[in-house]
């Protein structure tokens, strides 16, 4: 019974806290138009966010060491909360901004942090159960973000998508000072500060977030902005392994621990698993509103049935991996994962309702199946007392992988569409004779309604497919990518447990 109130403690602000690395996207226009902000402008709500997110997960282990996991957690929980409703009365934009970075420093560490308690409540023979319960809260939260965001910003006000926050953060709170309790080789330590590493690691991993999150829109190394950034980003970086490795007695982040064969592969395959799933969660919703006119609550009903099928297939997954070779499992998913994108590789303007959904019911099925035996893999031989400087750097990679398969498919799409148009606009001449043939059909149609042409009412048309076949594009270097990852199971090490 303690072990099933750990797990609702941990899982509950773990699973806000990713809801709202999504839930902003959808309400971003009605908070433009309640403060007057440009699109570009905007954009910041949620990048700030990201960075602060991105730079404190990897520091979650040694934070953890300075001040005890338990005061850490509830630090992080309580930032959290109070950040968020100071992100339900912010005024303007520039102090929402600000509130936004503070939720996402104390959001940083729930991630890792209900991780490595997951793994430690839980015996290495039932890590595939553990798994499987983390696995539903990151898998599910992205997916529901973005219909609870439009739901409550369309019916209320986008304020009550922080102010939501603020009684289950207070539960939170509550249940974790009751239950929570730090094992002890985890005691407080008097550790060195590691400044150079937090330098390196802040300006790395916080330019490469700005990078990847706003590279599409300021297109990409044409912008003196995004080449600084780039620079910045890789020289600290390297800096960041070498200190790391090299010289730093209490480093930030324990880069040592990729020198496990698993845990290296492992979390290179979790990028990519990551890659995909952002990129078809950011493509398909897109695909149906711009270019099949669905509603944005049919675009969610898309999306809604995955969230059945991997409430179903993680339990059944986490039993497999604990009983079998946890590598047949993973192979599976990896399939599925990579066919799914591939079925989306085939959608067309004709595709009707139900062959959207069932590309991203698949996807959903093979993320099952991918997450939990490859998260039972990954850690299999790093000692207990080391895991919570494992599952920072795991979440880390998870996201940068969720954020450059966001960058890449959002400027495949804009590259593709308009190499695309280029192409396909070559046959629209008088020349041409189907061309012609169709725009004296439709003036004859048109012949009641003057305001409109045939010529536009075609290049409308034209747009509309040269954007489907970039989607497609999109898709399949998405399959491609993740069905690539098929090799590394070879490398794997099978992990004996005992019963």
């Amino acid at each position: 019974m303690k072990r099933f109130w750990i797990v609702i403690t941990v899982m509950l602000p773990t699973f806000i806290e990713i809801l709202d690395t999504t839930i902003n996207n959808v309400a971003l226009r009605h908070i433009q138009g309640d403060m007057s902000a440009g699109i570009d402008e905007s954009t910041w709500i949620i990048t700030s966010y990201l960075v602060a997110n991105a730079v404190v997960i990897p520091m979650t282990g040694w934070l953890s060491r300075i001040f005890g996991r338990k005061n850490y957690l509830i630090f992080s929980i309580s930032l959290f909360t109070f950040a968020s409703f100071l992100c339900g009365i912010a005024t303007n934009l520039s102090t929402l901004i600000i509130f936004r970075i503070l939720q996402g420093i104390g959001g940083g560490g729930l991630q890792p942090l209900s991780q490595s308690i997951l793994l430690e409540i839980f015996p290495k023979n039932q890590y595939g159960k553990a798994m499987a319960i983390y696995g539903m809260g990151i898998i599910l939260a992205p997916i529901l973000g973005p219909m609870l965001g439009g739901w409550i910003a369309d019916n209320f006000s986008w304020r009550w998508i922080y102010y939501i926050n603020i009684p289950i953060g207070i539960i939170s709170i509550l249940m974790t000072y009751l239950v929570i309790e730090d094992p002890p080789y985890l005691k407080r330590e008097k550790l060195k500060i590691d400044y150079p590493g937090i330098i390196f690691l802040s300006l790395g991993i916080g330019c490469l977030q700005v990078v990847l999150d706003k590279g599409e829109r300021e297109d990409w190394f044409e912008s003196n902005f995004i080449i600084a950034l780039s620079i910045i980003s890789f020289i600290s970086l390297i800096a960041l392994v070498w200190w790391e490795l090299k010289k730093a007695k209490n480093p930030v982040v324990n880069l040592k621990l990729f020198k496990d064969r698993n845990f290296f592969f492992g979390n290179l395959v979790m990028f990519f698993t990551f890659v995909n799933l952002f990129g078809s969660i950011i493509l398909l919703p897109i695909y149906v509103q711009s270019l099949m006119g669905y509603t944005a609550f049919l675009a969610g009903l898309v999306l809604g049935p995955a969230g059945i099928v991997q409430l179903i297939a993680f339990p059944i997954s986490g039993k497999i991996s604990d009983k079998i070779n946890p590598k047949i499992p993973l192979s599976f998913g990896i399939i599925m994962c990579a066919y799914s994108t591939y079925l989306m590789s085939l959608l067309n303007l004709q595709t009707d309702f139900w062959n959207f959904v069932y590309p991203r019911a698949v996807l959903a099925l093979g993320m099952a199946f991918v997450i939990t035996p490859l998260a039972v893999m990954t850690v299999a031989f790093i000692p207990k007392e080391k895991m919570q400087d494992a599952t920072p750097l795991s979440a880390v990679i998870r996201n940068i992988g969720g954020s450059v398969g966001t960058a890449i498919v959002t400027t495949i799409v804009s590259q593709r569409a308009q190499f695309h148009q280029s192409r396909l606009v070559e046959n629209l001449t008088p020349y041409e004779l189907p061309y012609q043939t169709a725009i004296d059909k439709l003036q004859d149609f048109l012949f009641t309604m003057p305001s409109l042409s045939a010529e536009s009412l075609i290049y409308k048309e034209l747009l509309r497919q040269a954007q489907a076949i970039a989607f497609n594009e999109a898709f399949w270097i998405l399959s491609v990518s993740m069905f690539s990852m098929l090799l590394t199971v070879l490398f794997f090490k099978r992990p004996y447990f005992k019963k």
